[in-house]
């Protein structure tokens, strides 16, 4: 029989005994097992957790002694969460646990994520936080696959609202334990990024062909949280090549947009030499919450509403050689195989002729400055083409299909198919 999941439990257990033992309690009822990790700094708690805060104290190199000694609560946090990673990254390299379990105020969430960021996407990881959701909490400190529940009113003692959102916690990461597919590692993976199906469709072309190719295809959504999961996964080597095509959450970056994937998109698959096809996919764009004040020194420009949450705007011609050249100093870094294809018709749906975000001048710039900054260990092929246009995803396949035949990416099967694109795609 399949053993019950066991989730890392972690706390302050001198602040907090009374919560622990009702979450290790909760776990324990919904049929799991519990390891109790204990980072507080302040004493002895009600109960004897399973590793101490000794034990954390000297994963992170120094004894408690030494923590409560800095006089500091942030940095005895810090040094707290050194060791919890420390030691969360072990147990879960001996199999030993299935799943994390976090709760606290700012100073056990600021521990939780540090601990939570260092393990894989897809481990189940739930964070239970009297800031759940909070403007305190950057996006590029949380991850991508994270499950918070906000601990209402339980920053002090048990009370009926405490009791529901700790259960709510415990039911959370237990069914996701018991509810989590493990992905099949068995057909190699092509990570892909898209902004959307309203926006760019080439995924529609290219995920039936890579899929008889015998290659799985992820596609992820470029609006922020998306882009950082892809990265995350670029670098760690899961992929066996990327087709990178909606780089808008780096124009965001460079705008101080919100919507952002962090400092280094655009990275990941070039530092870890996975071969990378790129293009400038909705690069003519800055995005920001539709439901906050437009952003300014962007008087005048075109925008398109997408949604309630999303809206974007038009850079000027001046931006966009500034994007360009940021994409080809980035692909320039990459250690792997790199092809810039660059459609010269247009990078995203609304960019033709007729919708709102049409602007020649805007095109013409970021196609001369890509042409004239690429780095010498990046190949631009250009095309007469839109990013939409079966012709755009035909390229992308034949320098696919070339790294197949040439041993750059592994081939799954020995006769590749290579069946042309050209059936016109059906409506979105």
């Amino acid at each position: 029989m399949k053993a019950p999941p066991c989730i890392l439990l972690i706390g302050t257990v001198d602040t907090k005994s009374d919560e622990m033992a009702y979450l290790r309690e909760g776990i324990t009822q919904a049929g799991g097992r519990t390891l109790v990790l204990d980072v507080g700094v302040l004493g002895r708690g009600g109960f004897e957790p399973d590793i101490s805060n000794h034990q954390v104290a000297e994963a992170a190199g120094v004894t408690l002694e030494q923590v409560m000694a800095s006089g500091d609560e942030n940095t005895s946090m810090v040094l707290m969460a050194r060791g919890a990673t420390v030691i969360a990254q072990r147990l879960l390299a001996e199999g030993r646990i299935n799943g994390v379990l976090a709760l606290g105020g700012t100073m056990g969430t600021d521990l939780a994520l540090d601990v939570m960021n260092a393990l894989p996407l897809g481990f189940p990881k739930v964070l239970l936080s009297t800031i759940a959701y909070s403007h305190l909490l950057p996006a590029e400190r949380i991850p991508p696959d994270l499950i918070m529940v906000l601990w209402a009113g339980g920053l002090y003692g048990l009370n009926s609202l405490c009791k529901s959102a700790l259960s709510q916690a415990a039911g959370a990461v237990m069914g996701a334990c018991h509810s989590v597919v493990a992905p099949d590692r068995q057909r190699p993976m092509v990570g892909m990024t898209s902004l959307g199906s309203s926006a760019l469709v080439y995924m529609k072309r290219l995920k039936p062909e890579l899929e008889r190719r015998g290659f799985e295809l992820a596609v992820f959504h470029t609006t922020g949280m998306g882009g950082r999961a892809f990265e995350a996964l670029a670098a760690s080597g899961r992929f066996v090549a990327v087709m990178d095509f909606s780089l808008q959450e780096l124009v965001n970056h460079l705008a101080g947009s919100c919507v952002t994937a962090g400092a280094d998109r655009l990275r990941g698959a070039g530092r870890a030499a996975v071969p990378q096809i790129v293009a400038p996919g909705a690069t003519d764009m800055v995005d920001y919450a539709a439901w906050a004040p437009r952003p300014e020194g962007y008087a005048g420009r075109a925008e398109h509403a997408h949604n309630r949450l999303l809206s974007s705007i038009s850079i000027s011609p001046e931006m966009r050689r500034r994007v360009a050249r940021e994409i080809t100093t980035r692909l320039g870094e990459a250690q792997g195989p790199t092809v810039l294809l660059l459609p010269t018709q247009g990078i995203e749906g609304w960019d033709r002729p007729g919708e709102p975000l049409h602007d020649p001048e805007g095109l013409a710039a970021l196609v001369d400055e890509l042409q004239a900054s690429v780095a010498p260990g990046t190949r631009l092929q250009a095309l007469p083409a839109h990013i939409n246009d079966a012709a755009f995803a035909e390229a992308a396949l034949q320098v696919f299909d070339a790294w197949l035949a040439e041993g750059l990416i592994p081939n799954p099967q020995a006769t590749p198919s290579t069946t042309p694109l050209s059936a016109p795609l059906a409506a979105a």
